[in-house]
Formats: structure tokens, C-alpha cells, sequence
């Protein structure tokens, strides 16, 4: 087994609990045993690898059944669940999921490279503008009356969805550092399998006195996970998606497939809009962060397609500028 380099695998929560699908936690264990045998060969391959992921579906989860308790609790006085406390359990939660799942696939192939999960926190500007215009929306599905309590009981921002429902929707503030990014450093030097940054990490800031302080808000995780790789050293920065390839004309009649783009190109196609804010656009523009920070290339490919991906057969590269792909 030889070093092929160093690779940061960003995967959706969604990845683990697909939309319309009827959600279980045998689904999701299922999903992520999946997920960790395509990484174990990517270490078996010769590469080190780092893992983020989203944790969208499972955030909802968790502040929706803090709802269905808060609607009857009368004696207990259970404490508040803000929203930064729901993204650092799903971080715990989801991080033992993908762990022992790592762990059981690398045995399996005779690896011995513990898989380590790291609570990760990452820095958001209090001035960000995202935090006068909530954007990501969170949480289960509401009625318009549903709505209107929460927007006038609990200060909610929220947005219609289709007819007569609404969803709650929350600042998504860029990410500015990763507080954790020299401990990922240290553990992937160390020779382990790390599993880093979930949910975008756990906003937090600065306050006057120079202490931390929580930011009810989601960082894109596609944003936090170039971030992470361009300070962890990463060669490679793969964006897996639920398409093996970037296109242009996604659904249309004059749908076409990328295999290369440079990040010039990219730049261009996502100022004429061709990729949305709310579909590959996020993906792209952190493919393009990380690759323009000179650190390597970043490839945006589906997880049944990584494998090939790597080696130019699938996927979509994005680079600094034209060139051979092998």
C-alpha cells in the first residue's frame, strides 16, 4: 500500500437519510456501512483520508422532537435546544454512526487505521449578512397557522414551501476558520481515519471580551469542508452529490455532461446561473475556494463513482487550469 496523498471526502446528510424516504436509524447505519466501504478502499488505495458531512435531516430530527416534548413538558422545566446544541449532537451522533461503520470496513479489509471522530467548531463573523437574512431552512414541514404561531411566540424566520406549507429558515453564515483544523492535521498524520467539520462545525464567535460564543446558525458544509482541506493540506477536495457529474442544462433537452472545467470556467457558468443556489451552485463555488487556495484539485462525483472519479474516469475535475486528467 503506497501514499497516493492526502483527500477530504465532504457527503451529505442526505447521503445517510434521502428525502421522501421514510426515516429510520437501521437506514441510516445501513447507508453509512455503505458509504465506509467505498472509503476503506480509498485507504487501502494508499490514500489518507478526512470526512466531513452534512447533517440537514438529522438537525430536523433533533429539533423537531425537542418541539413534540416542549408542546407537553409542564413539570419537567427541560432546558431550551437552541439550534447550535441540535448541530453539535448531530455531530456526536452522526460521527459514532460513520465511525464504527469505518471501523467495521477497515477490519474487514485488514487495515489497521483507527477511524476518529473530532467535534469540530468553526468561526463565523457576527457582521456576516447572512444573519439579517436567513436563507437555509431547517425543521420539520408547518401549516401557514403553524407558521404564524412561531413566527409570533418564537421570533422564527420562515419561508412558503409549496402550498400551505412552510419550513423555518436560519442565517448561513461563511465560514472563517476551522478552530480544530491543526488537531485533523495531527490525527491524519498519525496515520487515522478522520471524520471532522459535521454539519459545516459548530458556529461560534468572537465577543468583545474575547470569549466564544454559539451563533444560532448552519455553515454550508461544502463551504466549511474547502475550507478545512485547504488547512489541512488536502491534495484532492471530493464533493459527493447524488449525480456522478457536474452538467449544464441539468434536466433539460440540452443537458450535458463535465468531466473538466477550470476554475475560470466554473466562475463563468455559475455567474450565468447555471448552477442555483439551491442545487449544485454551493458545490461549485467550494470547488472553486479550495482550488483557487493552489492547494490541488476538486472533484464533484457521486460515492458509487468516486473510485473512477480519482482516476479520471467519472466525475467532474475542477482545476486551476486545462489539462490532462489521469
Amino acid at each position: 500500500m503506497t501514499g497516493k496523498g492526502r483527500i477530504l471526502v465532504a457527503v451529505g446528510g442526505n447521503s445517510l437519510a434521502p428525502e421522501g424516504e421514510l426515516p429510520s436509524l437501521t437506514g441510516q447505519q445501513r447507508r453509512a456501512d455503505s458509504f465506509a466501504a467505498v472509503i476503506a478502499g480509498l485507504v487501502e488505495d494508499g490514500w489518507t483520508v478526512c470526512i466531513t458531512h452534512g447533517n440537514g435531516p438529522q438537525v430536523g430530527y433533533i429539533l423537531r422532537r425537542g418541539e413534540l416534548v416542549a408542546a407537553h413538558d409542564r413539570t419537567e422545566r427541560l432546558p431550551d435546544l437552541p439550534l447550535w446544541l441540535a448541530v453539535a449532537d448531530s455531530q456526536g451522533g452522526l460521527g459514532h454512526i460513520l465511525t464504527v461503520a469505518l471501523d467495521a470496513a477497515l477490519r474487514r479489509l485488514g487495515i489497521d487505521a483507527p477511524a476518529a471522530c473530532l467535534l469540530t467548531h468553526v468561526e463565523v463573523d457576527p457582521a456576516d449578512p447572512a444573519f439579517a437574512d436567513p436563507t437555509k431552512p431547517i425543521g420539520g414541514v408547518m401549516t401557514a397557522a403553524q407558521a404564524e404561531v412561531h413566527q409570533r411566540v418564537d421570533g422564527w424566520a420562515v419561508v412558503r414551501t409549496g402550498p400551505d406549507t412552510y419550513r423555518q429558515v436560519v442565517p448561513s453564515p461563511r465560514p472563517v476558520r476551522v478552530l480544530e483544523a491543526a488537531h485533523v492535521r495531527t490525527l491524519l498524520a498519525a496515520g487515522a481515519l478522520v471524520v471532522a467539520a459535521g454539519g459545516g462545525g459548530i458556529p461560534i464567535h468572537l465577543d468583545d471580551a474575547g470569549g466564544w460564543l454559539e451563533s444560532n446558525a448552519v455553515i454550508d458544509k461544502d463551504r466549511t469542508s474547502a475550507l478545512l482541506a485547504a488547512e489541512v493540506q488536502a491534495d484532492v477536495l471530493v464533493l459527493v452529490t447524488g449525480v456522478p457529474a457536474i452538467c449544464t442544462g441539468f434536466g433539460t433537452p440540452a443537458q450535458r455532461r463535465l468531466d473538466h472545467l477550470t476554475i475560470d470556467e466554473a466562475r463563468a457558468l455559475l455567474a450565468a446561473g447555471e448552477f442555483p443556489p439551491g442545487s449544485m451552485g454551493p458545490k461549485v463555488s467550494s470547488a472553486i475556494e479550495f482550488v483557487a487556495s493552489g492547494r490541488g484539485d476538486a472533484i464533484v462525483t457521486s460515492i458509487d463513482q468516486l473510485a473512477d472519479a480519482l482516476a479520471g474516469r467519472s466525475g467532474t475535475r475542477i482545476t486551476t487550469t486545462s489539462k490532462e486528467i489521469g
